[in-house]
């Protein structure tokens, strides 16, 4: 059963703009700018400590942005996202707590994991995504390194990618409405 959460008045505003700004800019140069998630890291700081007092603000945005940075920071070290969308779900948790941002990255992984086996689909590269799927699971099942048949590194040819960002942005979208209601 989820604990149900829910992020305080100036928060969810706050935080919707960022996100809506962070995947607009990953869709024209397929980047986000670190001034735009460290502007959101030090307002989510202020906001914090104005609504909780300054021990408890501090320690809710810690939290947050570490839960948030650390759900992500996998996908990255396995080369399946980049370390903007990391960063940048760290900055939703700064804002929204270490429970929220959990919820956050479970919505932008559904919404996300739709989204990329869509235009996979369409892109006819299904199959190679489950051999790449294959390729990362298969070690990690008989807990050895990634090799090939001849004992060569296994070379993982991509898919395709897609700014994860505009994901991360719905997850959150969704999950604050869904928290207000």
């Amino acid at each position: 059963m989820f604990i149900i959460a829910y992020a305080p008045p100036p928060i969810a505003p706050c935080v919707i703009a960022l996100v809506i700004a962070a995947a607009s800019t990953d869709i024209q140069c397929r980047r986000i700018p670190n001034v735009l998630v460290a502007a959101g890291l030090l307002g989510a700081l202020f906001v914090q400590c104005w609504l909780r007092g300054i021990p408890v603000g501090a320690a809710t945005w810690l939290a947050g942005a570490v839960v948030g940075f650390g759900l992500f920071l996998p996908l990255y070290l396995l080369r399946g996202m980049a370390a903007g969308d990391v960063k940048l779900l760290a900055m939703v948790g700064a804002w929204t707590g270490p429970l929220l941002v959990s919820y956050v990255a479970l919505a932008t992984c559904v919404i996300g994991g739709v989204w990329v086996l869509t235009v996979t689909v369409r892109r006819r590269q299904l199959k190679k995504l489950f051999v790449n799927v294959f390729i990362l699971a298969h070690p990690a099942l008989r807990g050895g390194r990634i090799v090939a048949r001849g004992g060569e590194p296994a070379a993982i040819e991509s898919v395709g990618s897609v700014p994860y960002g505009v994901a991360i942005a719905a997850g959150t979208v969704v999950v604050l409405l869904a928290t207000a209601a």
